[in-house]
């Protein structure tokens, strides 16, 4: 199988950043939905895809959103671009029959609560960093963020309470200009064992 060449990689991790400030460049609905194609196709567990994502664009939306940010992350979510709400379903499983046909995987769920929210939770955070990957991969940069107050938010943009946030990622061409000093990195030996 072939490998990414260095620039590639360098795109995806190693010249990548976590943006703060961003270029006045609008992100339109077709590079939103390339993003989703691509990312979808990140392995999940038993194909669960419990990801649900809403783009926040227009002036409306961010309006809801404002709100529900901590007070360091309101400047430069309003002026992103986009901000994706990423999000799981927490009846992924009904979706089962259809993405994992050939068990039957919602019975695995179906009645289990701690069970479905763990497996949410872990599966939409592995689809939500492969949203990232994606964006990166098409030319945008992304800001990805914890700082919200999850259930008043969830109130505002999921009322039904099926969906759940995870986190937010503003998304976006970013302003290389605001970005402070590259952190640091736990080496190998620091974050790794061979067993």
């Amino acid at each position: 199988m072939p490998i990414l060449p260095d620039d590639g990689l360098d795109l995806l991790f190693r010249e990548a950043r976590t943006h703060n400030g961003w270029v006045d460049k609008p992100v339109g609905e077709v590079l939103l939905e390339a993003i989703y194609d691509l990312a979808k196709w990140g392995a999940t567990s038993a194909n669960c895809s419990p990801m649900r994502v809403v783009f926040v664009v227009s002036a409306e939306a961010k309006a809801r959103l404002k709100p529900y940010l901590a007070e360091g992350n309101v400047d430069k979510t309003m002026a992103a671009p986009a901000t994706a709400i990423v999000a799981y379903d927490s009846q992924f499983y009904d979706h089962l029959p259809t993405l994992f046909p050939h068990a039957d995987a919602r019975s695995w769920f179906a009645g289990n609560p701690a069970l479905i929210e763990e497996t949410a939770v872990r599966n939409g955070s592995l689809q939500g960093a492969y949203l990232m990957i994606a964006a990166r991969a098409l030319g945008l940069d992304c800001g990805p963020m914890s700082g919200f107050d999850k259930a008043k938010l969830d109130a505002e943009f999921f009322p039904d309470g099926r969906f759940k946030s995870n986190f937010i990622c503003n998304l976006g061409y970013g302003d290389r200009e605001k970005l402070h000093p590259r952190s640091p990195r736990l080496s190998f030996d620091d974050a790794c064992q061979i067993a």
